[in-house]
Parts: structure tokens; C-alpha cells; sequence
């Protein structure tokens, strides 16, 4: 059988991974050879004798060596996938199309057998077999793409001859539109595909504990694979599966957990911690650092007491620690109450009359101050890691803003907490203190960055309470449950909601600029208007609006008096008031897109317009106050009043 291979590098990303933005992700290493190196290599292992790789970039050092070992044809295309994979598809098959194609991603860890898929593809007389990785279950339903395709030469004429065409959201619909046959083929293992440094990293984490060498010595965590010429420190640690570089060194007290690879001529310093990560050669870790599931690049450095935390650092970007001065206070002796209180009595007398307060007070105001700083220096990396989420994420940029809106809201209601008793719940706020540990030691031991920064919210309320009680707890609970909205979602839920979302936002804006008369034709998420074809990328699912109108909505919850099922009610409203203004965005967005030109002005127009529906998002929250006040608040009751003139009177002369 003549079958003809492809395989897809893709572009260097300029987006959010520095990494990427340096070397494409299929160039990236899997224990010491690139991705697309062990790719080539088991094409050629199951028989493949001709392979198309498409990439924009000079990839000849990295396909060289499998040339040399191989006996495998490696044509190169320079190709920057601006056509879409359907097209870079359709350039690299060409004329010469053979009996078979196969199409692979190049960034994926674990290839899987062929002959597998070959005899499903023809035994069901698929046009084209999507690959799938296996579930998370063991039914056999599908779980993610795992970015292979096998199609028939015939379906190369469904794609256009120019411009943008997708595979997915292009191709497919274009087969089942002509009345062909599009079959799924779900993996018995995952194939490790990866577009990002999580995706990167669990492939590395798949490919170290699925592997099996014969020079490997096993350790009762899991394999460790150390070079012959690696040197470890008899007192540094190495848990779970670890793969070891040559000339690479861990030095007095580290510690490392698998699953990890440390690639050629890396140095861990002293009492470094490295865990679940991947460094690549010739990179550098200070004393007494801390590495968390990270990337670092060739000839990344990291100064001493660094610590990095799900980052992904490239050479010529040392990261420093910042470190804190710690003050040692020596013993002191006390002195008697009466003496203390005297003192504060005296100090407080010589300040204003409206700062004065009692010694009792005094001391609980300590106190409470020790307490906060305490608290603040606790989750400090908490809160480093939360704000460079919302610096990062756009879709949780709004939760910068929620700590100072929740202290703005309870500033304005000041006053509605003069009466409340101050009666410190000392046991119950212990108790909940402890429970937020537990929840952060958790999160810490299992690497869920959301149940550390859930226990920081549960911390702020055990605090309250061991200070101030049950009953300004219960004033404070909106202000605190506002607290919520500055937090991200798990991965899971944000990615559970992407697709969807996406979906239905180009469904809508089809919908409305057909409702305006426009004809309009939809493949997947891309929406041609005429000439022009508008992409709806996943960052316009509308999660960004989501999120944005639902602080606004709470902010409003919080300063406005009204009932509670009012205020109920304005916050359920607030996700269909997103959903509205995000389809209204896009709608407008693609009408202009047909009159607007330069790329420039593209974007120009679709930032605005994102800026633009939050006046209007307020102004409908605004709008649903009022028509809640006509519909509730019953009519004053008027009664009438009689003028009557007053009759004049005659005085008689006297």
C-alpha cells in the first residue's frame, strides 16, 4: 500500500509561553530527543518509507539524524499553517496522493501502532478516521483529539484551492455535507499530545513512567534513569520516576520528585527542591530553590532561593527571590498589667480624640494587626501566584479588582456595623483555621493551586470569626462570598465550559446576522459573511464577559438595598446579560469586519467593542433594578383634600 505521511510542526507561538515563542513545540524535548525525532523514528519502525514535514521554520538538524539511521524519505514544506491544516494538508500531498493518507500532529509524546488504525480505516470504509485518546472511563467513549487523521486521497478535492480551511472545523463538515463517511478510532493508551507547558509535562510524566530500559535502576517510587556520567550527591534525594542527564549534577541536599528529567549539563543546587518538572540541558538552579511543575529552557538560570511555580523560564531571564529581612526579637521581660495599661493610657492620650481607644481596645487592634501581617506573610505566595493569573488570564483580569471593590462596599455600609457586637468565636474560628490548613496542605501535596487559594478565603473567615464573632460574621458573609469571584476556576470546569461556549456564541451571531439579512455560512467556528470569513477563536467563547459582568452584578448586589430574592434574581440575570453582549459584540464585530481593512484596524475595532458592552452590561443591570422597583413597590396612598374658600366676613363699625 502507498501510503503518504504528514506531519504538522506548526509556527512558533508569540502568545503567552515564552518557550514557544523560541523553538515550536514539536522540536521540544521528550528525555533528551525532541518530540518530532521519536516521531519520525517510529514511522519508520512500522514501515513508513515517505514523510511530508510542514513547518515554517529550518528544521533540517532536527530530521538529519533519523535520516542517517533510517531508511526514510524526509521531505521538508515551508508552511506557517495560514491556510489552515487542511491546507497545509492539500500542499503537501499534491498531485501524488498514493492509496493513503496519514496526517500526525508533531508536538505528541507516544505514537501509537499503525496497523491498527490502517485495518479500522479500511475495514469500515471510513473517507476519513478521526483519532481519539481513550476516555476517562473505561466504556470505551472518546476523550481528547489526539491529532491523527487517515483519509482517503478522493476528500483532498473537498478542500478549497485558497485560502483558510481547517481540518476539523473545514474538511470534516465538507466530507459529511458530500455524503461521506467519518468514523472514530478511540486509543487504547494516550499518545501525549501537547500544546502547552501542562500538556507538555504530563507527556513527559506519561512517557517516564511507561517507559523500560534495561540499564534503568528501579527504585521502589518508580524507574531512575541517572547517565554514566551524572553525578548525584550521596545526601540529595530522588523520588518517583527521574530521568537523569549526562554531565548533569545534584548537588549536597537537593531533592528531587518524578516525575522529572534534568537534561545534559544541568546543575541543582544545594538543598534545591525540584518537583514534576522538566529542565532541559545546560540549565542552572540555585541554592536552596524551589521548582514546581515548570519548564526550563537550555541555559535557563536560576539565581539562589528562587522559587518558580508552573512557569516556564527561557535562557537569559534569571529569576531572583525576593527575599524578606527576618528581624529576631530578643526576650524581654513583661511587665504587670496595670503598668501596660497605664502606658497605653498615656499614649493614647496623646493622640487625636477620634483615634483614642480604651487598652482593651488597644490590644485587641494589636492583636488583630499581628494576626493580619501573620496571615499576609502566610499566603504571600498565594497571592504572587494569584495576581500573575490575573496579570496572565484575561478571562480572570476582573478579579484583580474584586479585593478593592469588596472594601469600598463594606467602607460604604460602615455604619450598619456600629451596633453589632463584637463576641470572638475563639474555639469555632480555631477549628475553621485548621479545616483552611488542612484544605491548603492538601492542595499543597497534590498540586491543586485552586485548593490553596481556596483555603486563603477560608482562612480570611476563620479569622473574622476568632476576631470578631459570629455576629459580624453574619454582616460580613456577602462581602466574603464576593471574595469568591477573584478566584479562578479549576482547569477542569474552565475547560468544560470552553467548547461549549464557543459554540454557542457563533451559533448566536449566526443567528442575528441572519435575523439582519445577511446571508451567512458556518464551518465549525468560522463564520463567512460573503467574501469574508470571520474565525471565532476560543478567547471569544464569551468566559471573559461571564466573569466580568458577574463582579459588576455583585458589586451592585452588595450597595444596593433591595430584597433578597431581588438580589438573587440580579445575579442569575447577570450570565444571560453576558451571553447577550457577547453575541451582540460578535455580530457587530463581523458586520464591520466586511467594511473595515488592515489588520490593524481589525483589532483596533475588536478590542473596543469587547470595552464597549460594559456600560452596556451595566446599563441593562441598571435598567433591571428599575423595572424590579416599578413591579414591587406598591403605589403611595393618596388622599384627596378639599380647598374651600374661606367666607369673608364683615366687621360693623363701632
Amino acid at each position: 500500500m502507498d501510503i503518504r505521511t504528514v506531519v504538522l510542526v506548526g509556527r512558533q507561538d508569540f502568545g503567552r509561553c515564552p518557550l514557544a515563542a523560541h523553538l515550536p513545540m514539536a522540536l521540544w524535548p521528550i528525555a533528551g530527543r525532541p518530540a518530532l525525532e521519536r516521531l519520525l523514528d517510529h514511522l519508520a519502525e512500522e514501515g513508513i518509507r515517505r514523510v511530508v514535514v510542514c513547518s515554517e521554520n529550518d528544521i533540517s538538524e532536527y530530521i538529519e539524524p533519523v535520516r542517517q539511521r533510517r531508511r526514510l524519505k524526509i521531505t521538508t514544506l515551508n508552511e506557517d499553517l495560514s491556510g489552515g491544516t487542511a491546507g497545509c494538508l492539500r500542499d503537501a500531498v499534491g498531485s501524488d496522493s498514493g492509496d493513503l493518507i496519514m496526517v500526525f500532529s508533531g508536538s505528541m509524546a507516544s505514537p501509537p501502532p499503525l496497523r491498527g488504525l490502517i485495518e479500522s480505516h479500511h475495514l469500515h470504509g471510513a473517507d476519513l478516521t478521526m483519532v481519539f485518546n481513550p476516555g476517562p472511563s473505561d466504556g470505551g467513549a472518546p476523550g481528547a483529539p489526539a491529532e491523527i487523521y487517515l483519509c482517503k486521497p478522493d476528500v483532498l478535492r473537498l478542500i478549497p484551492a485558497g485560502g483558510y480551511s481547517d481540518i476539523k472545523e473545514g474538511l470534516i463538515p465538507s466530507i459529511l455535507r458530500a455524503g461521506g463517511v467519518v468514523r472514530p478510532f478511540v486509543l487504547t493508551t494516550e499518545v501525549g499530545s501537547f500544546h502547552d507547558r501542562g500538556g507538555y509535562l504530563r507527556a513527559v510524566s506519561m512517557h517516564l513512567t511507561g517507559c523500560s530500559r534495561s540499564d534503568a535502576a528501579e527504585t521502589p517510587s518508580g524507574r531512575l534513569q541517572i547517565a554514566a556520567e551524572a553525578l548525584v550527591h550521596p545526601s540529595a534525594r530522588i523520588w518517583g520516576p527521574v530521568a537523569v542527564g549526562e554531565q548533569a549534577r545534584i548537588l549536597e541536599g537537593a531533592v528531587v520528585v518524578g516525575p522529572t528529567t534534568i537534561g545534559p549539563r544541568t546543575v541543582i543546587g544545594c538543598d534545591s527542591v525540584v518537583v514534576r518538572s522538566v529542565l532541559w540541558g545546560d540549565a542552572s538552579v540555585g541554592n536552596h530553590c524551589e521548582v514546581f511543575e515548570s519548564v526550563l529552557g537550555s541555559g535557563a538560570v536560576l539565581s539562589d532561593r528562587a522559587v518558580v511555580a508552573e512557569r516556564t523560564v527561557v535562557a537569559g531571564r534569571a529569576t531572583r527571590a525576593t527575599q524578606a529581612s527576618v528581624i529576631s526579637a530578643g526576650t524581654r521581660r513583661r511587665h504587670s498589667s496595670a503598668r501596660v495599661a497605664d502606658r497605653v493610657e498615656g499614649l493614647m492620650a496623646k493622640l487625636p480624640v477620634w483615634a483614642r481607644r480604651s487598652p482593651s481596645q488597644a490590644g485587641y487592634l494589636v492583636g488583630g494587626a499581628v494576626i493580619l501581617m501573620a496571615f499576609l506573610w502566610s499566603y504571600w505566595a498565594t497571592f504572587t501566584d494569584l495576581y500573575e493569573v490575573w496579570r496572565r488570564n484575561d478571562e480572570y483580569s476582573a478579579g484583580l479588582l474584586v479585593p478593592f471593590l469588596a472594601a469600598y462596599a463594606l467602607w460604604v455600609r460602615r455604619r450598619d456595623f456600629d451596633r453589632v457586637p463584637v463576641r470572638p468565636a475563639v474555639w469555632a474560628g480555631i477549628v475553621l483555621l485548621l479545616l483552611a490548613q488542612t484544605v491548603r496542605g492538601l492542595g499543597l501535596y497534590l498540586m491543586f493551586g485552586s485548593a490553596e487559594r481556596l483555603s486563603m478565603l477560608m482562612s480570611v473567615v476563620a479569622v473574622a470569626l476568632l476576631l470578631l464573632g459570629w455576629s459580624f460574621l453574619r454582616k460580613l458573609a456577602p462581602a466574603l462570598l464576593f471574595l469568591c469571584l477573584m478566584l479562578p476556576w479549576p482547569n477542569r470546569v474552565q475547560a468544560a465550559l470552553a467548547v461549549p461556549l464557543q459554540g454557542w456564541a457563533t451559533t448566536s451571531a449566526v443567528f442575528c446576522l441572519e435575523l439582519a439579512g445577511y446571508e451567512v455560512a458556518r464551518e465549525g467556528n468560522i463564520i463567512t459573511i460573503g467574501d469574508t470569513r470571520v474565525a471565532v477563536a476560543e478567547a471569544c467563547n464569551g468566559l471573559r464577559m461571564i466573569t466580568a459582568f458577574v463582579v459588576i452584578s455583585g458589586l451592585v448586589v452588595l450597595l444596593t438595598r433591595r430584597t433578597w430574592w431581588e438580589k438573587v434574581l440580579i445575579l442569575i440575570s447577570s450570565l444571560p446579560i453576558a451571553l447577550l453582549c457577547n453575541t451582540l459584540r460578535l455580530t457587530v464585530t463581523a458586520v464591520a469586519f466586511t467594511v473595515l481593512t488592515g489588520e490593524n484596524v481589525e483589532k483596533l475595532f475588536h478590542d473596543f467593542g469587547g470595552y464597549a458592552m460594559m456600560p452596556l452590561a451595566l446599563a441593562l443591570v441598571v435598567g433591571e433594578l428599575w423595572f424590579l422597583a416599578r413591579l414591587t413597590t406598591p403605589p403611595a396612598d393618596l388622599s384627596s383634600t378639599v380647598i374651600t374658600r374661606r367666607q369673608p366676613r364683615q366687621i360693623p363699625n363701632s
